[in-house]
């Protein structure tokens, strides 16, 4: 089965804790704090992996975490940073963000990276909260949560040359005989359920040809293979037009020709002004005639013909010859556009620490600020307490509450944790 489409989650790692910790040793009366901090979680990356062509190692396997940072110890020693991960991913791979199906990135160069995910950074440890008035400071900072996304990969191949046409007129057989790929062939159509690739050498020029799902009418609409296939021809530098001469006579032979040329040019437009070469195939067997009245029609339309056998590899070099000539002409594969504004405008902008909402029971503060500060706070330490109270105010979070309606005895909710407030006496 050829897996082309997949939705994955992932999730970086989280920052480690900062320590709370005092120097304590025996002729150091005065050591203060030594809390160190903690490390930084592991970030996740795509990188392109060129020997593999396919998205099958997501088939199952559908939710990625990194490894969250070591915390912070004593005598001013840092946590250990997590290992970064890495999912491989075929060349020609598309990433989406799954909830905006906005285009991130399009991965096409051997080794080429992308950050999906960053780790959180590691908490500060309580050596960084000294001040003249405060020596002894009994509280530490909690790492950051590690960024949380939905992705979808999507992968459009990256061929030089793509075999289209009917289901079962030779284009597996054509692959195999002028490449080592190996694609199964028999005399049934949808043969080739799945694309199929092969390298394909001439004299100093190699190239990527494609055996691709065979079309039908009204694949641009997803009938048959449908987009299954067409999504694969994208990328595609030049095609090959190959035709069955034992599938009709010359008024089906051209009906079937233009049904091609209508489904292309209804799926994506421009790819009829891509090169293109008409193969006319097993020609050893064919009525010799319809062949050569086949061959004048289509030449009469514009189009360079050339009559082969995969069969017997009558005429194959010939084909060969030119189709690596076009190769070394055409331009390279282009990349999907990723939509980037023209310029940067740059505004200062209040960084937004919290919100507040009111659910029937409590006056909830969300926002990764609020939850990281309770996170990090003993309770029951009172300097940590009174720490808590003086940056809550600082940062006007007791004003928001109150412009929220909460008043004195009102319950409040901040991440997992739950109080009851109380006004100052």
């Amino acid at each position: 089965m050829f897996f082309d489409q997949v939705i994955i989650e992932v999730q970086a790692g989280n920052g480690g804790d900062g320590a709370v910790s005092f120097r304590r040793e025996k002729y150091v009366p005065e050591g203060g704090p030594d809390g160190g901090d903690g490390g930084r979680g592991g970030d996740i990356y795509l990188r392109v992996n060129s020997n593999i062509n396919t998205l099958q190692n997501y088939r199952y396997a559908r939710k990625f975490k990194a490894e969250s940072g070591q915390n912070g110890t004593g005598k001013m020693r840092y946590g250990k940073s997590a290992e970064d991960l890495y999912l491989e991913v075929p060349e020609g791979t598309l990433v989406y963000d799954a909830t905006s199906n906005e285009l991130l990135a399009d991965l096409t160069e051997q080794d080429e990276e992308f950050l999906l995910a960053k780790g959180g950074q590691g908490g500060l440890g309580n050596s960084h909260f000294k001040t003249s008035v405060r020596q002894a400071p009994r509280f530490a900072r909690a790492g950051e949560k590690g960024e949380e996304r939905k992705i979808k990969l999507e992968l459009k191949l990256i061929a030089d040359v793509g075999l289209i046409g009917f289901p079962n007129v030779g284009k597996s057989t054509l692959l195999s005989v002028v490449s080592a790929a190996k694609p199964k062939i028999a005399n049934y159509p949808f043969t080739t359920l799945s694309p199929q690739l092969g390298v394909v050498t001439y004299s100093d020029t190699s190239f990527i040809m494609a055996d691709l799902p065979g079309l039908i009418e009204g694949a641009s609409e997803g009938v048959g293979l449908g987009h299954d296939f067409l999504r694969h021809i994208e990328r595609t530098r030049m095609f090959l037009h190959v035709l069955d001469p034992t599938m009709g006579d010359l008024a089906n032979l051209i009906e079937q020709f233009e049904m091609i040329e209508y489904e292309l040019e209804q799926y994506q437009e421009d790819l009829l002004e891509r090169k293109r070469l008409i193969v006319i195939n097993k020609i050893d067997i064919a009525d010799q005639e319809l062949v050569t009245g086949l061959k004048k029609e289509l030449e009469t339309r514009g189009f360079e013909v050339f009559t082969i056998s995969a069969a017997t590899k009558q005429n194959l070099d010939g084909l060969v010859a030119k189709t690596a000539q076009y190769i070394s002409e055409l331009p390279p594969v282009v990349k999907f556009k990723v939509e980037q504004p023209d310029h940067k405008v740059y505004r200062y902008q209040p960084e937004e620490l919290y919100t507040v909402r009111f659910d029937g029971e409590f006056y909830v503060v969300d926002g990764e600020w609020a939850e990281r500060l309770v996170r990090s706070t003993n309770f029951d330490d009172t300097e940590a307490f009174f720490y808590f109270q003086r940056l809550i105010k600082r940062r006007g979070l007791d004003q928001a509450l109150r412009k929220a309606g909460l008043e004195n005895g009102d319950w409040v909710k901040i991440g997992e944790m739950e109080f009851q407030w109380l006004d100052e006496i």
